[in-house]
């Protein structure tokens, strides 16, 4: 069987964490988990022409996620990550390399076969590489699974810029404090979480919405109606680093490979845990992921 190809667009980073540097970035961190699931996945991104920059194109390939990772004159990034109970504070430096993402024959050829393509709200802060993701987005198959996992990051965002992307969506994933912040932004406040998703659900014609809401539960719901709600398993948590992306790879993987909501929901919620138990955000796989979910069921 062939595996669907699942593309990425968007950071390629270091984080910075207090145990050391650890290749990252939410967009890759995605196409390794949806890797690890089943898919072939790719990244699309851009580092410096310097040491670090050479370090993460190798950590990539070893990875096992393909990618077209360019390389220009502006610094690679690094991300300093400061763990406060094992979840993430970050600060993001301005003006790095996947800031000038190039808009190339190579990268329209590559996102012209993807089955599912991801990406957020951070890689499009500048305008290059702005116009290089929209463009590329115009590109994807009509049947293709368009992943918009929003990821606030600091002040990289605006209304404007998450209309429009939600505009190319066929998915989209938020967890519960972006969610406090987009009723506001989007004047549906007084609303329940299940109204918010549907809200969001019919205003942009979406296949599913995703909330998550980090250590207590998670949610799907599918335009048919169908719906998922899962309880976080209880896990000794080394850092959360790449949870929610790891969540959304596997998801996506397992729906493309043939898995029902709920299948690939309980996938992605175990996949996720197992990352928090883990440094960094591409941890090696075990034979099995643990069903931590039916542990907690025992």
């Amino acid at each position: 069987m062939t595996k669907p190809i699942v593309v990425s667009l968007g950071e390629l980073l270091w984080d910075m964490l207090p145990t050391g540097k650890r290749a990252g970035g939410a967009p890759v961190n995605f196409a390794y988990h949806a890797t690890m699931n089943g898919a072939e996945g790719h990244a699309i991104s851009a580092v410096g022409e310097d040491p670090l920059g050479d370090e993460l194109v190798a950590a990539t390939e070893k990875s096992g996620v393909e990618s077209i990772v360019q390389r220009n004159a502006w610094p690679t990034s690094t991300v300093e990550v400061a763990l406060k109970n094992g979840i993430p504070e970050y600060t993001i430096i301005k003006g790095v390399a996947w800031d000038h993402i190039l808009y190339t024959r190579e990268l329209i050829n590559l996102v012209q076969q993807a089955d599912a393509i991801c990406y957020g709200t951070l890689a499009l802060r500048s305008q290059e590489s702005h116009d290089t993701i929209v463009e590329l987005l115009k590109h994807t198959k009509p049947t293709a699974m368009k992943f918009f996992d929003i990821n606030i990051r600091g002040d990289h965002y605006s209304k404007e810029l998450i209309e429009e992307l939600l505009g190319y969506a066929t998915v989209f994933k938020i967890n519960d404090a972006e969610l406090l912040l987009l009723r506001d932004m989007f004047n549906i406040r007084g609303t329940s979480d299940e109204e918010a998703c549907n809200w969001f659900m019919e205003k942009y014609n979406l296949n599913y919405v995703i909330l998550t809401g980090g250590s207590t539960f998670s949610t799907i719901i599918a335009k048919d109606g169908e719906s998922s709600t899962l309880d976080t398993p209880r896990v000794d948590v080394v850092d959360t680093v790449g949870a929610g992306d790891s969540f959304s790879g596997t998801f996506t993987a397992k729906v493309l490979t043939g898995s029902s909501l709920q299948e690939a929901h309980r996938a992605a919620v175990n996949t996720a845990a197992f990352v928090c138990t883990q440094n960094g955000a591409w941890p090696k796989y075990p034979e099995n992921i643990p069903d931590y979910l039916g542990e907690a069921e025992k």
